[in-house]
């Protein structure tokens, strides 16, 4: 982790405690794997980084995502976008002037996407073999 993030992060905490440090190097992650899959150097909305976060959180916690992400703080995809307003009040990120939160707010519903939503996956996988 870089020397500035970590400081930005102890920052954040220091003034809003809801989410865990992990969450906030997720949401980094998560915006270099959907800037990946996007495949052109541009702005990444909050619906196409929703996207590629929950794509990325099934991949790599399957069915314990929700767990996760409980352990981090969040329980909704407005979580999310908290923390990427935080990282934005805090100059780690940039937005536009059509970026807002509520670009976040009920986006999908955890328990929907991940835990029916990665049985689902799994079955699909299962019945290919």
């Amino acid at each position: 982790m870089n020397n500035d993030f970590e400081t930005a992060i102890e920052s954040i905490i220091g003034t809003d405690d809801r989410y865990k440090p992990d969450a906030y190097l997720f949401v980094m992650e998560s915006l270099a794997f959907t800037q990946g899959k996007i495949k052109e150097k541009r702005h990444v909305t909050g619906q196409e980084l929703l996207s590629g976060m929950r794509e990325l959180l099934l991949d790599k916690y399957g069915p314990l995502t929700v767990s996760v992400l409980r352990y981090w703080g969040i329980k909704s995809t407005e979580d999310f976008g908290n923390i990427v307003f935080n990282l934005v009040n805090n100059r780690v990120l940039s937005k536009t002037e059509e970026d807002t939160i509520d670009h976040f707010r009920n986006v999908f519903d955890f328990d929907k996407v991940f835990n029916q939503g990665y049985r689902e996956i799994l079955h699909k996988k299962i019945s290919r073999m």
